[in-house]
């Protein structure tokens, strides 16, 4: 069997000869290409799409900045020129139950980087298919290439549309308009009026359309109906697009919105170019291989959750840099974003482009709050989340440690810091208000304001309404920063006015929240009401407590983070993150699973977060130090994701995991604090360890 060319870039990722019997794990295999405007395309390595969100060309559309899927897939078959050969398929859906074409029948490799490349060998002819999205446009570029031994043949390609919103499912329909229509050598084609045109055009081989409208009916989605929602539609296709080729030909077809691409071969070989020298740039780096893969693979994950959008501020438009929060079904989420950026900026090195997006974000903050769902309007946006603004806060700490302009601490981020703290003491919306003992409390008990909030029709899975161990934790530490910068300014009497405000909340902080019997922190303090005049306190052992014992400024003292950190292992560690609650607890959960009901019922009752690790890692060198007794057991908690790196989501981390052994994946397949956060804390040990030696 004649061998592929020589790939002339580095692969990071190659799986040769995929399984083929369809198990679970081989479909369950997801990759994922960006274009760094919040579009992307998506799909399992057989090239068989099993969610909703799968396709080729998912892209934000309109003034809610909402995702559509327009092109989900390419059916594509070989029909050798001439004789009675039989076709053969190289593409594969699933249709209620059974797959058609099975393409994967031939498939000899999938390559994950520097972008997904799927081989295929019929008999002595190969064909290598290549997926990339153009950074900076809503453009995808398939390209096939022949290499071995094989007669002429017709490449037949034919493009699948949904032109639906992605979270949304559609089925024939008398309003599609099926009219193909014609801008140069393009095809357009616009389903639907009020979405843009899908433009489709070839480069590199003679090809024509032929005309064959059809409704695929009943293609099934099994990752959907697994999390209990409905996984069958049908996709409209108006024909094939038919390309003679011959073994040492190629051939690129570019699909995007509005605009055709003219040389869609061009585009390809300039943009891999530049996609092969950046993959090679981050593998030719110094270390042992293993680390330097691992580092590659996260840092080329961190590059997939960051982009470029448009905003609307007071009517003007704007460019502003943001954290999309996860794939395939998360946007930009406050919280996701601030937290996030620490790890997926400034872990990297790129301290500037953090400042960017810090400054970029002031100017959706409104009432003290920052937006717990990113809209391109401020006014659209979504207030509802009591900790983004704290997160803002403590992301811009992070900044000024690791360099950040002065300048632009002073004149931009500092009265934004100012806005919200002022706006927390004095009230504002989410119930948040500054108790009289100088505590942070928000939320209702039909309304969850911290990160904890899964919702079913009964309410509030996690009720944390009151002063949760968190909020008043990062609470702290933006007084005390504020007092820094108010001293670093010169401002005597602001400075002594924060100070003072950042005592009474230590002290307050310590006397409710400490439980001296066990020595942790308890999750959530109830302010005394008329009702309970002594207040209440819930002593679940949860994560939340060991980003008090993470933070630089902290009302803890060492023995108490250290009684914190180890007590947080004996009870929520796992090798893949903390547990939201202890397994002793009798509300633990430990299977994120079932129908949304079910998986919202353990989504923080046990479900474990890989994103927990940054905090946990960085607690425990704060209170044991750099060359403490857990180091290598750190070191060993962060290689253990190695291996699910190339399991799930390819050269991603899932957005949770059971509590219980063996840990199993859930949630979406690729989640931005998840990444950040790793590398963070590689980023944690590794600076631990160089002022160590030094």
């Amino acid at each position: 069997m004649p061998k592929k060319p020589a790939t002339p870039v580095p692969v990071l990722l190659r799986i040769a000869r995929p399984d083929l019997s369809l198990t679970e794990h081989s479909l369950s295999r997801e990759w994922l290409e960006v274009d760094g405007r919040g579009g992307f395309a998506s799909s399992t390595i057989l090239l068989c799409n099993l969610r909703r969100y799968h396709g080729l060309l998912v892209a934000p559309f309109g003034a809610a900045g909402k995702r559509f899927v327009f092109l989900t897939h390419l059916e594509e078959t070989l029909r050798p020129v001439g004789g009675n050969a039989v076709e053969v398929g190289l593409s594969m859906a699933r249709y209620r139950g059974t797959f058609q074409p099975l393409g994967h029948r031939h498939l000899e490799s999938f390559e994950l980087r520097p972008w997904p490349v799927f081989t295929y060998m019929v008999g002595a002819l190969g064909v290598r298919r290549e997926i990339m999205m153009v950074r900076g446009t809503r453009v995808v570029l398939v390209r096939w290439s022949l290499f071995g031994q094989g007669p002429e043949l017709d490449l037949r390609v034919r493009p699948m549309l949904a032109c639906r919103e992605a979270d949304a499912l559609t089925f024939e329909n008398s309003v599609l308009d099926a009219t193909v229509r014609r801008d140069g050598e393009a095809l357009l084609l616009q389903p639907y009026a009020q979405l843009p045109a899908v433009a489709l055009n070839t480069q590199g081989a003679p090809s024509h359309f032929e005309p064959h409208p059809i409704w695929a009916h009943g293609l099934e989605y099994s990752m959907d109906l697994e999390r209990g929602y409905d996984g069958h539609e049908d996709n409209f296709s108006p024909g094939w697009i038919s390309m003679r080729m011959r073994p040492g030909m190629e051939v690129v077809l570019a699909a995007s919105l509005d605009t055709p691409v003219n040389a869609p071969a061009e585009l390809f070989r300039r943009t891999a170019a530049e996609r092969s020298a950046h993959l090679a740039a981050q593998l030719d780096k110094p270390g042992e291989p293993r680390a330097v893969r691992r580092a590659t693979q996260l840092s080329l994950a961190a590059d997939d959750f960051l982009y470029e959008t448009q905003a609307i501020v007071k009517d003007k438009p704007c460019t502003r840099r943001g954290v999309l929060a996860g794939y395939p079904w998360f946007l930009e989420w406050g919280r996701d974003t601030f937290l996030s950026l620490p790890g997926l900026y400034l872990s990297r090195g790129q301290v500037a482009q953090c400042g960017e997006a810090l400054v970029g974000a002031t100017s959706f903050l409104r009432g003290g709050l920052m937006p717990n769902i990113f809209a391109p309007r401020p006014e659209d946006s979504a207030y509802n989340s009591a900790d983004a603004a704290l997160w803002f806060a403590r992301a811009c700490l992070l900044f000024d440690r690791a360099g950040g302009e002065r300048s632009l601490i002073g004149e931009h981020l500092l009265p934004a810091l100012r806005q919200i703290a002022d706006s927390y003491l004095a009230g504002t919306e989410l119930g948040l208000s500054c108790t009289d003992k100088g505590l942070l409390q928000a939320g209702s008990k039909e309304h969850n304001a911290t990160w904890m909030d899964a919702v079913t029709p009964e309410g509030p899975v996690t009720p944390r309404n009151g002063c949760a161990v968190e909020l008043n934790a990062l609470w702290y530490s933006l007084l005390a920063y504020l007092e820094e910068l108010e001293q670093r300014a010169g401002r005597a009497e602001q400075t002594r006015a924060w100070r003072k405000r950042k005592r009474l909340t230590g002290a307050n902080f310590l006397r409710s929240f400490w439980v001296e019997e066990g020595r942790y922190l308890a999750d959530v303090v109830q302010v005394p009401t008329a009702n309970e005049p002594s207040g209440s306190r819930d002593d679940s052992v949860r994560p939340n407590m060991i980003l008090a014992a993470a933070l630089e400024f902290s009302p803890l003292s060492d023995t108490r983070r250290k009684d914190i950190v180890r007590r947080v292992e004996f009870e929520l560690l796992t090798s893949r993150g903390l547990r939201t609650l202890s397994p002793r607890h009798r509300k633990y959960r430990g299977v994120f699973a079932g129908d949304p009901k079910q998986r919202d019922q353990a989504y923080h009752q046990g479900t474990v977060w890989p994103w927990l690790l940054g905090s946990f890692v960085e607690a425990s060198v704060r209170a044991f130090g750099p060359i403490g007794p857990g180091k290598r057991s750190l070191v060993r908690l962060l290689e253990g994701f190695d291996e699910h790196l190339d399991a799930f989501g390819l050269g991603h981390v899932s957005e949770v995991f059971d509590g219980d052994p063996p840990h199993r994946p859930g949630g979406c397949f690729a989640q931005a604090w998840n990444t950040a956060e790793l590398l963070r804390a590689w980023s944690i040990l590794t600076t631990a360890a160089r002022g160590t030696r030094a």
